[in-house]
C-alpha cells in the first residue's frame, strides 16, 4: 500500500468518523484503485490509534468513547486457558510434544529453581532462551492476575481513561501486559509500548499476539536506560503527544543498579494526570526495595505522591520503618502447565505457583491520594509520636497494610500505618466484637478510624502492638 494510498484512507476515515461506523468495503470505493476491504481494514487497525477508532465486534470502526471506564472487577480466578495454550505452543515448538518430560523438563525445572533462589538472594537475573520460558511456566499467571488488582485501585476511583497510553517498562514474557488487555473493556483504545531487551521479549511476542483488537502493542527491545519515550509516538496525531497515561515498572525495579533514578527519569514522561504503578514480590527483600524506591521519589525529592496504599496522612511527615508490606488475594487455579511439569517430577508442589501476593506502590504527579484524608493533632495521635503514648488508650487514623500475620487464628495481628512511623505498628485484634470487627474485614489499603486502642511497646520486635479489645471501636473510613 503506497503512502499515498494509506493517507487516502486516513483521510475518508478522518470523515465519515463523524458520520457513521467506518466500513473499510464502503471506504475502498472511495480509494483510487479499490484496494480490497481487507487491506484497508489492516491499514485502519493500524492506524486506528492516531485516528482515535476503536473496532467493533463487526469489524466497523468507530471513534473511541470519551471518559473513563467503569470496571466490573471481582478479581481473577484463573489464567486464561487460550493464554496456555499459546505458551504451550511455544514449549512444544522449542522441546517437543513431551517438553514437560525427560531432558526439557528438567532444564525447565532446573531454570525455575535457579530463578527462585536469584530472587530470593537479589541476584541479577539473565534469562536466555529456556530461562524466559521457565519464567513464564511459573510466573505468567500470577504477573497477569497482580496488575489488574493494581489497576483496579485506580480505575475504582474513576481515574482511567477508555483511551490510553501505556509505557510497560521491562516488560518480560508478557503477564502484566495480557492482565491490562484483559482488565480494560474490548472497546478501550491502548497504545501498549512495551520494553524488553532480554530473549523474554521472544515469549511476549508470541503470548501477546492476541491481547485484543484495540490493544495495539509496539515491543522494544531495550533497556530501561537506554529507552528514550519522547522518540515513541510522539509525532501522531492521537491527541497525547509524548506522554503516556500509565507507566508500569513490574518486577524490574529489584533488577535495577539505580531504580531510583530510573523511576524519576520516567516521572518526566507521565502526564499530569497519570499514574506510575510498581510492583514487586512478596519477599522480604524486594518489597522492602520497592518501598525504598518510593520514599526517595515521594518524600525526599517529593517528585510524586502516593496514591496508594501507604498514604501519607500528616503533611509533612515522612514513614522511617523497614516498609516491608503486601497484599494477598486468592489463589488461581492451577494452570495445566504447570501441574504437567509438576507432575512430571512427582507431584511435589515446587513447580506449582497458584499464589497472589505482591507489593505495589501508585505514584502520581497530581497529588490525588486514593483516600484525601489529614491528620488532625487535636483528634486523633500521631505514629512518629507513639513513643508518648505506650501504656495509654488514644483515637487514631491509620491504613491496614497487610492481612493476618498471625499463626492460626488466634489474636489476628495488622500491619498499619500513617505514612509518619518510624517503627512498625500492629494492629492485634485480642476481643473481636461487633464494634470493632472491621479491622479484620477490611481490605488491604483500607482507611480505618480506631477510637480507644491501647498502645504496648514490643521491645522484641523493635515495634508497638496496638491492642484491639472489647474497649476499642473500628470504623471503616470511606475513600
Amino acid at each position: 500500500m503506497t503512502d499515498d494510498r494509506r493517507e487516502k484512507i486516513r483521510e475518508n476515515a478522518k470523515y465519515l468518523r463523524e458520520v457513521r461506523p467506518i466500513d473499510p468495503d464502503e471506504i475502498s470505493e472511495y480509494v483510487e484503485g479499490q484496494p480490497h476491504p481487507g487491506v484497508v481494514r489492516q491499514i485502519l487497525r493500524e492506524e486506528a490509534p492516531s485516528l482515535g477508532l476503536a473496532e467493533r465486534e463487526d469489524r466497523t470502526f468507530e471513534p473511541v468513547e470519551e471518559g473513563r471506564i467503569s470496571p466490573a472487577f471481582h478479581g481473577v480466578e484463573a489464567f486464561p486457558a487460550e493464554y496456555g495454550r499459546r505458551l504451550e505452543d511455544l514449549l512444544v515448538g522449542r522441546f517437543g510434544p513431551d517438553w514437560h518430560e525427560g531432558e526439557s523438563g528438567n532444564r525447565l525445572r532446573n531454570v525455575i529453581r535457579r530463578l527462585k533462589e536469584d530472587y530470593f538472594r537479589n541476584n541479577p537475573v539473565e534469562y536466555d532462551e529456556t530461562a524466559a520460558l521457565g519464567y513464564a511456566v511459573y510466573h505468567l499467571p500470577d504477573n497477569y492476575a497482580v496488575v489488574q488488582y493494581v489497576l483496579h485501585q485506580l480505575a475504582e476511583s474513576g481515574l482511567v481513561d477508555r483511551r490510553l497510553r501505556i509505557l510497560d517498562v521491562g516488560a518480560g514474557v508478557g503477564g502484566p501486559a495480557l492482565g491490562v488487555a484483559d482488565y480494560l473493556p474490548d472497546d478501550a483504545l491502548v497504545e501498549y509500548d512495551a520494553l524488553e531487551p532480554s530473549a523474554a521479549a521472544d515469549v511476549f511476542e508470541q503470548v501477546a499476539a492476541d491481547a485484543g483488537r484495540n490493544f495495539h502493542v509496539e515491543l522494544h527491545r531495550e533497556t530501561a536506560e537506554a529507552f528514550d519515550p519522547r522518540s515513541e509516538r510522539a509525532g501522531s496525531d492521537s491527541g497525547t503527544g509524548g506522554e503516556y497515561d500509565l507507566i508500569l515498572f513490574a518486577n524490574v525495579l529489584n533488577e535495577l543498579d539505580d531504580p531510583e533514578a530510573v523511576v524519576e527519569r520516567y516521572l518526566d514522561f507521565l502526564a499530569e494526570d497519570g499514574a506510575l504503578l510498581a510492583i514487586e514480590p512478596a519477599d522480604r527483600e524486594t518489597s522492602i526495595g520497592l518501598r525504598r524506591v518510593e520514599r526517595a521519589i515521594a518524600d525526599d525529592k517529593r517528585a510524586a505522591t502516593v496514591f496508594a496504599p501507604t498514604l501519607r496522612l500528616w503533611p509533612g511527615e515522612r514513614p522511617t520503618d523497614r516498609g516491608w508490606s503486601f497484599d494477598v488475594r486468592p489463589d488461581l487455579d492451577v494452570p495445566a502447565f504447570q501441574r504437567k511439569l509438576d507432575d512430571a517430577a512427582g507431584a511435589s508442589g515446587e513447580f506449582v505457583n497458584a499464589d497472589v501476593q505482591f507489593s505495589y506502590s501508585i505514584l502520581r504527579p497530581d497529588g490525588k491520594r486514593k483516600a484525601d484524608f489529614t491528620g488532625d493533632a487535636e483528634r486523633t495521635a500521631k505514629m512518629a509520636e507513639m513513643d508518648r503514648h505506650v501504656s495509654n488508650r488514644i483515637n487514631l487514623v491509620a491504613v491496614k497494610l497487610s492481612h493476618s500475620l498471625a499463626e492460626g487464628d488466634r489474636n489476628p495481628l495488622f500491619k498499619i500505618g500513617d505514612g509518619s512511623e518510624s517503627d512498625d505498628h500492629f494492629a492485634v485484634l485480642t476481643k473481636e466484637t461487633s464494634l470493632n470487627g472491621d479491622l479484620r474485614t477490611a481490605d488491604y489499603g483500607d482507611l480505618l478510624s480506631f477510637e480507644g486502642v491501647l498502645v504496648l511497646r514490643n521491645d522484641d520486635e523493635d515495634a508497638y502492638n496496638l491492642v484491639v479489645d472489647e474497649e476499642t471501636v473500628v470504623d471503616g473510613i470511606p475513600i
